[in-house]
């Protein structure tokens, strides 16, 4: 059984800064692809920043809207994905998901993978 428990959702003025993080459990003997969604009332869920890997090494892939702003971070050991958001903006205001794909031991995280699971979400909003 997946679980993804989101937390550190706020209020927050404009040009503040949050930190979410994302604590993983559920199935052991596999490999976590993991990103952040968010989404707006009445708007599609939208993709905001995942983590990928290559043979060697990795890094994050961002949403426009989240360059030069957000960074994404993963902990493997402790199955946590955490985002740091800076100089956030009114736009930025929406719940917060976190996401997992589960893929084989040995196989390479891609950008943006076919998420199967979603947490509960965390509401950020900025005025």
């Amino acid at each position: 059984h997946v679980q993804l428990v989101e937390s550190g959702g706020d209020s927050v003025q404009a040009g503040g800064s949050l930190r979410l993080s994302c604590a993983a459990s559920g199935r052991n003997y596999v490999k976590w692809c993991m990103g952040w969604f968010r989404q707006v009332p009445g708007k599609e869920r939208e993709e905001v920043a995942t983590t990928y890997t290559r043979a060697r090494g990795g890094g994050g892939y961002y949403a426009d809207s989240a360059k030069g702003r957000f960074t994404i971070s993963q902990d493997n050991e402790k199955r946590a994905l955490y985002l740091q958001m800076t100089s956030l903006k009114p736009e930025d205001t929406a719940v917060y998901y976190c996401a997992a794909a589960l893929i084989r031991v040995g196989s390479l995280c891609r950008p943006t993978p076919d998420f199967g699971y979603f947490g509960q979400g965390t509401q950020v909003t900025v005025s």
